[in-house]
């Protein structure tokens, strides 16, 4: 009996050889990669937690610098935010509100800049879409009508395009091209959400250019169209 058993284990640890010696340089591939993924994920995670804790230190140095007037404190914390931090909301954000403050203090060549940084290096395409919007508005306080549109020629993610449309038309009011102001105030209007407030806005753009908005009508048909 002993023997017949000492016989099944050599079979079966012969066995385990051979497919070791068979699939164990692939097993063990496959575990190196499987652990390197990991380890490597891991990282990433950590890497990541790290940059925005450091990213938001330094918004909340750029806020405490802008509530203080602190120019210099501003640069110092605003540069290395965009410097070390520039894929991180963070950074976008705080490039904004730097862009915000510029113009409520009527600096917008300052603002300029900060929306032009947010538009050519932001991570996220929703900041992106947003700076380049503020972008053209300073453009146009600044007269400059035609740089004002080519700001919004870029694509934007569809949620904008209402607001893209509103923007182009009153650029091109601005301009005193009222027909094609006319054509972009009705692009927006069909755009944006028939809740938003910001849509009666454009409704009255549109009258005051003497123009009505454009509605889709919904065709009705009787059971003998069907």
């Amino acid at each position: 009996m002993a023997t017949h058993l000492d016989l099944e284990e050599q079979e079966q640890i012969d066995q385990l050889k051979h497919f070791w010696n068979t699939w164990g340089t692939l097993i063990t591939s496959v575990l190196l990669v499987v652990f390197a993924a990991l380890a490597g994920w891991n990282g990433y995670q950590f890497w990541q937690k790290r940059q925005a804790v450091q990213a938001s230190a330094l918004e909340f140095a750029v806020t405490a610098a802008l509530t203080a007037k602190d120019q210099t404190r501003l640069d110092l914390a605003f540069g290395e935010l965009k410097d070390k931090y520039a894929g991180t909301t963070q950074a976008a954000q705080s490039a904004l509100l730097v862009a915000k403050t510029a113009v409520d203090a009527g600096k917008l060549d300052d603002a300029q800049v900060a929306l032009l940084w947010v538009a050519e290096k932001g991570a996220d395409e929703g900041y992106k879409a947003l700076a380049k919007l503020r972008l053209s508005a300073v453009l146009e306080q600044q007269k400059k009508y035609d740089e004002g549109l080519k700001a919004l020629e870029v694509g934007m993610p569809e949620s904008f395009a209402g607001l893209q449309a509103d923007r182009r038309g009153d650029l091109l009011a601005a301009q005193g091209k009222a027909q094609e102001a006319v054509a972009q105030y009705q692009n927006a209007y069909k755009a944006l959400d028939k809740n938003l407030d910001y849509r009666h806005l454009v409704e009255f753009k549109l009258n005051a250019l003497g123009a009505a908005p454009e509605v889709v009508a919904l065709v009705k048909t009787t059971p003998s169209e069907k």
